[in-house]
């Protein structure tokens, strides 16, 4: 079977997605990770429509990609001017990219209303502005936008439009559900059709208004399309583009397509997080292939499948997408979540020890009064070292307290933190301020720890969580805190609970200090 090339706008139409937006140095950056993972077409913008875009044009081109080709965006010429007079088909050519997209108007509903030209002008502007850019650029694409609806609404037309684009010499023709509403088994119907009329390779751009964007992309590549556009993570206006995430793996291990290689394959899930995190976006951890929770498993009852056979509640093999197997601990765990959890951390559990079945009871108790594991792992395998008793303790908190006062009505809180910690024998106790009443805390207990353990100024505190345990009792309720900490080797979540948000902050607070303590002692111990 031919080679489906991959074509990622996410820099283009990823990021008209609301609350994206990236700098011209985290396009240039995402720009080196899709060439990584293999991908054919990256389209880096509209270099007519922004400052932005013109100055990615002219720095990528002084980068060394090793196989991406950067295709620029824009649209046919514009009514009653010839296309080298165009400005936005000439700002195409001086952006000297590898690759032109221009779109034009497939539905008829579209040329009358949105143009407001003759069906027939609108022909000439995709031929005139195709063979313009063929002339002048080494490949040009031509996104039909609109098709579906047009093809549904018109399809004589339609498919004019798509005979226009190929006279004039269009190396590939891109079908665009636009609007996102079109069902797969349509996408099929309709593609078979186009086939008849059109020889030239065909496209798919598909959108996801009707949460059928990857299936549409996927039963179009089923039915002969050789061109797939979409974004990465699935970013772009409205509900977004086809997810790329998905498509990917969907073609090669349930299509056997090829599209890219295995080992490429295999740094989609970082790329996921990669492009998340240049979007200041937290990464949807229930995404399919590449999410946190994608080969999560909670009931014991699934756990003790999966150790058995992956395959009873896996639909592929996770490790092919950068992903794992992970298994969650709760109140629905059996003891081969225990074991599970205890094999993962290098920790030596039997099945029939009775500390298994103690941390079982402690979990069981614990989730009973709001703790919450599976966001926590850091603080199940302490939990797990304090019952098997190779739990180091590092420090002890004498005590603290911590205060916020409000001195005028307009100003802003002051919160203050003391402490006193005891390290081997020595006492120290110091006090600091914060950004509210847990940073002051969590300021003060570094402080007074990083004398006696200065890795820890490598630790961050990534992400605060405060969750209100249902309990009827209105501001006493009991209060769960999930932190997330890292360092420059991974991050690690932990959890407190109780009536008291500082008292709750305070004990995930701790967790993640000992934590980090004990993997930087493991890490330095000598292997045996």
């Amino acid at each position: 079977m031919s080679l489906v090339k991959l074509y990622d706008t996410t820099l283009r139409d990823g990021t008209q997605a609301e609350d994206i937006s990236f700098l011209v140095e985290d396009k240039i950056r995402i720009a080196h990770k899709l060439d990584e993972c293999g991908m054919h077409y990256i389209e880096g913008g509209w270099p007519g429509s922004n400052p932005k875009d013109v100055a990615f044009f002219k720095d990528i081109k002084k980068e060394k990609l090793s196989q991406a080709k950067i295709a620029a965006f824009g649209s046919t010429r514009r009514a009653k001017i010839t296309p080298d007079k165009d400005q936005n088909l000439r700002t195409l050519v001086d952006s000297k990219a590898d690759a032109a997209t221009i779109f034009g108007k497939s539905w008829d509903f579209q040329v009358h209303e949105a143009l407001r030209i003759p069906l027939e002008e609108n022909l000439e502007m995709v031929f005139d502005s195709l063979e313009f850019l063929k002339k002048n650029m080494p490949e040009v694409f031509y996104d039909a936008e609109h098709f579906f609806d047009g093809y549904k609404s018109n399809p004589d037309y339609a498919i004019k439009t798509l005979l226009a684009a190929q006279q004039a010499g269009a190396d590939c023709i891109i079908l665009c559900d636009t609007n996102g509403g079109s069902m797969p088994y349509e996408i099929a119907t309709i593609v078979d059709e186009v086939k008849k009329h059109i020889t030239t390779p065909l496209g798919i751009h598909a959108h996801n208004d009707g949460e059928c964007a990857v299936a549409n992309s996927v039963i179009s590549v089923q039915q002969g399309i050789v061109h797939v556009q979409g974004t990465i993570n699935g970013f772009g206006e409205r509900c977004g583009n086809a997810n790329l995430c998905s498509i990917i793996p969907a073609l090669k291990v349930k299509m056997q397509r090829d599209c890219i290689s295995d080992a490429q394959m295999k740094t989609l899930r970082d790329l996921s997080r990669y492009v998340y995190e240049l979007a200041n976006l937290a990464p949807n951890k229930h995404q399919p292939y590449v999410g946190n929770s994608a080969f999560a498993h909670k009931g014991g009852v699934h756990v003790s499948a999966i150790q058995r056979h992956p395959e009873t509640y896996e639909h592929m093999r996770p490790e092919l997408v950068g992903n794992t197997t992970r298994v969650l601990v709760s109140d629905l765990s059996g003891r081969a979540n225990i074991l599970a959890k205890a094999t993962e951390f290098n920790i030596n559990l039997d099945s029939k020890d009775p500390v298994t079945l103690e941390i079982l009871e402690d979990i069981k108790s614990m989730e009973n009064r709001g703790y919450q594991f599976e966001g926590a792992e850091a603080s199940f395998e302490l939990l797990m070292k304090r019952a098997l008793g190779t739990h180091r303790k590092f420090f002890s908190v004498i005590g603290f307290r911590v205060i916020d006062e409000k001195r005028t009505e307009d100003d802003q809180p002051i919160s203050e933190a003391t402490i006193k910690v005891k390290v081997g024998g020595k006492i120290e106790h110091t006090a600091s301020e914060g950004h509210g009443p847990v940073n002051a805390l969590d300021n003060a207990l570094r402080k007074a720890l990083e004398k006696f353990y200065p890795k820890l100024k490598d630790v961050k505190l990534h992400d605060y969580k405060v969750r209100v345990l249902p309990a009827g009792q209105g501001t006493a309720s009991s209060i769960r805190v999930l932190i997330e900490s890292g360092d420059k080797e991974g991050r690690w979540g932990t959890v407190g609970v109780s009536s008291n948000v500082i008292e709750a902050s305070y004990q995930a607070l701790v967790d993640a200090i000992e934590f980090k303590l004990h993997k930087d002692e493991e890490t330095a111990a000598p292997k045996k």
